[in-house]
């Protein structure tokens, strides 16, 4: 009886074993991504990186974009079973900041993607390293024509919900034109890639409609006494002075434009660098009935933003790319939705070239901004622009009053034109 129990189990556990070997065997992941995946076990959050001015002069350009960064994550809450982890850098307004910045990102292995920068001039600075590394870059508030241009500063991997300035200059050379009826016009930068952009498509759209451009000077950000290049600019006494240019530059042009002789009766004209609450205040009366350029967003779906930014940071967006900023983050977490594979073993892989090509894809987003492609777009006659997610219709024309100008409790400025 032993022996006939002994040779039962036997032929029992033989029979396990056959069918076990017939069995299909899990495969292990085979990452087959041209620039390779990123790996996230199970347990382990998806990791998203920030570099946005958190420091300096335009600290409120980061603050402003990090409230709608953490209000998308906040309502996505999880990806595929995974929590989603921010962290970030600050890549300041310059080309060193986002030199450095993007080179601690790009060292970081397990960064799925990056929402940034603020600034155009650490935009362009970070593209290269962050392009190398394999990552994708969306900014809210890069604005700069050439960021997005394939034959100047582009690379692949960069994508923004910010206006190309080929928008917002058309648009302020249109209102300049039509609206105020002005002829003639000059205009300031500092030479940073967005002061110089944004300024440069306003000379070209305004000379489109049949203007003339009397004067386009540079000044330094560092520069406090600005009558030199106004005096110069007074000489041909012009209609408009449009001057898209940051605080405190932006302070002293505006003031000291109504101490120089030729310049009484020109039209003062800034751009979304100068569109925070500080400015009034700052330069004084000179910045009473002066238009500004630059974002805006309206809307009950926006609202219902605003009550939970405030809920969120306990005070209104600094700044207006809150909105851009939370559409850059849907945008990246449904393009991570759609490619992320999870292996047998539970790890997540998100291929990095398929996350690019999902960005790229995007169509037909409803944004706070408006409905958003990501797809290639002919801005300027034979040059295809790449990774221009926005169409140019969240913007309009500001007109500061008195009351911005006596406190920054008296925020924002009316709306005065949308094109």
């Amino acid at each position: 009886m032993n022996k006939r129990i002994f040779a039962l189990f036997a032929f029992m556990v033989l029979g396990a074993l056959i069918l076990a070997a017939c069995q299909p065997q899990e495969q292990a992941f085979e990452c087959t991504d041209a620039i390779g995946c990123v790996e996230i076990p199970e347990g382990e959050p998806i990791h998203i990186a920030y570099m946005l001015a958190t420091s300096g002069a335009v600290e409120f350009l980061g603050a402003d974009s990090l409230g709608g960064i953490e209000i998308a994550i906040d309502e996505r809450g999880q990806i595929k079973g995974h929590d989603i982890k921010l962290s970030g850098e600050d890549s300041l307004c310059s080309a060193e900041g986002g030199q450095t910045a993007a080179q601690k990102v790009a060292a970081d292995p397990t960064i799925v993607a990056v929402i940034g920068t603020n600034c155009s001039s650490a935009g362009t600075a970070a593209i290269d390293v962050i392009s190398e590394a394999g990552l994708l870059m969306i900014s809210p508030t890069n604005t700069s024509p050439s960021l997005t241009n394939p034959n100047e500063s582009w690379k692949p991997g960069y994508f923004r919900t910010a206006h190309n300035d080929l928008f917002q200059g058309a648009m302020a050379a249109r209102f300049a034109y039509e609206e105020l009826g002005a002829r003639t016009a000059a205009a300031i930068h500092d030479g940073d890639p967005y002061t110089e952009g944004l300024a440069s498509a306003f000379r070209d759209a305004f000379t489109e409609l049949g203007g003339t451009i009397t004067a386009f000077e540079g000044v330094n950000k560092e520069d406090t006494d600005m009558r030199p290049v106004l005096t110069s600019i007074a000489a041909d006494s012009p209609e408009v002075l449009y001057f898209p240019i940051f605080e405190p530059a932006g302070n002293f042009v505006a003031a000291q434009s109504r101490e120089v002789p030729g310049l009484e009766n020109t039209i003062l004209m800034g751009a979304d660098g100068l569109l925070v609450k500080s400015f009034g205040p700052n330069t004084g009366s000179a910045a009473e009935g002066m238009y500004l350029s630059g974002p805006y967003v309206t809307g009950p779906e926006y609202d219902a933003f605003l009550e939970k930014y405030e809920a969120k940071t306990g005070g209104p967006p600094p700044a207006g790319f809150a909105a851009h900023a939370y559409d850059a983050t849907n945008i990246v977490l449904d393009a991570i939705e759609k490619v992320a594979v999870e292996g047998p073993d539970g790890t997540l892989y998100i291929g990095r070239q398929a996350l690019r090509d999902a960005v790229a894809a995007t169509e037909g987003f409803k944004g706070l901004t408006g409905v958003l492609s990501c797809a290639d777009k002919e801005l300027q006659p034979g040059v295809t622009f790449k990774g221009d997610c926005a169409t140019g219709e969240a913007l309009a024309i500001f007109q500061l009053s008195a009351a911005q100008v006596e406190s920054e409790d008296n925020w924002p400025p009316d709306v005065v034109w949308t094109p």
